[in-house]
């Protein structure tokens, strides 16, 4: 085998969370709902679809590796200037290339514990040393986690907001007094994967000379391309420029990218989605309370409904719905482990889960 390098060696081999398609291979059967990845089941714009389309019969040539379009069609859809802006394979490959950046082996690193970990992942892999602060009431703390970073001397402080896996949230007043505490020395990385799905006065302004914020989109949730990996970040252009230098420059696919831009472009749409993930948040939450369930306020595309007990009878619950063909997840770390979290689905998937969920729970609880 050829050598690894000793900080590979020491880690181990595994993915942050273990696909629905490995999952129905397991079984041997599809589910018949997925609400468990968070993906939009509403489907990307019809426009994108048909841009998508147009752009497969030109595959044969490479995609723009400065994906200049699709820059600079988000930086007048943000009102800020191109240069603040970096493309890249959806956020995770986004935070991968931050990781590489900004952090060398033995760095601190801050994050909630049970947050989310395709981070922590990157982090490993890059030599970062974690620091975790608990959620505090369900909900992410922003006080704590720049106090522990000026604790720790931390390079990266992540902070999703709203939150995954809780699906919680904090307004833009919390999210500016965490930036302006932010250390000198250290950057926020600010995952804003659903913010599309929050209510007004979430969105605090762009402010891209601060050089110790990154805010981190994507086109994976609200606008229902998560097959597509399209993501971008946004801060200082000294500080995006930097992905120039590590960056796959070749990353996206021209498919994709045309796909982004035809869905950028149509805000009908997303204001139609969002719509329907609201109706579909609050009927989920109606099926958890029929069914003796607490659901938590959420400003993302899922409920995670509290099933009042420990991660022992949650785990269950995720096990009793999958053997009914309904895939699901829950959050890992205790005590937030005491819940399940069900992506908004279709009429017809919300129908199968209210049929599956009682006789799932009686079993668990069984």
């Amino acid at each position: 085998m050829p050598r690894l390098t000793p900080l590979v060696a020491s880690l181990p081999a595994t993915v942050p969370f273990v696909g629905p398609e490995a999952q129905e291979r397991a079984r041997g059967a599809p589910f018949r709902a997925r609400l468990g990845a968070n993906e939009s089941v509403f489907g990307p714009s019809p426009r994108a679809i048909e841009a998508m389309a147009r752009a497969a019969a030109e595959t044969w040539k490479y995609p723009d590796p400065e994906n200049h379009d699709l820059r600079h069609a988000l930086a007048a859809h943000h009102g800020v200037a191109p240069e603040a802006i970096m493309v890249g394979e959806g956020i995770d490959g986004l935070l991968g290339y931050s990781a590489r950046l900004f952090i060398a082996p033995g760095d601190a690193v801050v994050t909630s514990d049970g947050a989310y970990p395709t981070f922590n992942y990157h982090v490993a892999g890059f030599g970062g040393v974690l620091h975790k602060v608990p959620y505090h009431e369900d909900r992410e703390d922003p006080g704590a986690l720049v106090a522990r970073a000026r604790e720790t001397g931390a390079r990266l402080i992540y902070f999703a907001n709203p939150d995954n896996p809780m699906g919680t949230w904090h307004d833009a007043a919390d999210v500016s007094r965490m930036i302006a505490a932010v250390p000198d020395d250290a950057l926020l990385i600010l995952d804003e994967a659903y913010i599309e799905c929050a209510p007004a006065g979430t969105v605090p302004p762009f402010d891209t000379s601060d050089r110790r914020t990154l805010r981190f989109r994507t086109f994976s949730k609200a606008y229902g391309m998560a097959g597509a990996r399209v993501g971008y970040v946004i801060g200082h252009p000294e500080t995006i420029a930097a992905y120039d230098r590590i960056r796959n420059h070749f990353g996206m696919t021209r498919i994709a990218q045309a796909g982004a831009l035809a869905a950028l472009e149509d805000q009908d749409w997303l204001a139609e989605v969002i719509s329907r993930v609201a109706e579909a948040r609050d009927r989920i939450a109606g099926i958890g309370r029929a069914n003796g369930l607490v659901p938590l306020p959420s400003a993302t595309n899922f409920v995670t409904l509290d099933c009042g007990a420990d991660g022992a009878l949650a785990r269950r619950t995720l096990g009793e719905l999958a053997a009914r063909g309904i895939f699901v997840r829950m959050p890992f770390v205790a005590p937030q482990d005491r819940c399940v979290r069900i992506s908004c689905g279709t009429s017809a998937d919300l129908d199968l889960l209210e049929v599956s969920l009682p006789a799932a729970l009686a079993a668990a609880r069984s």
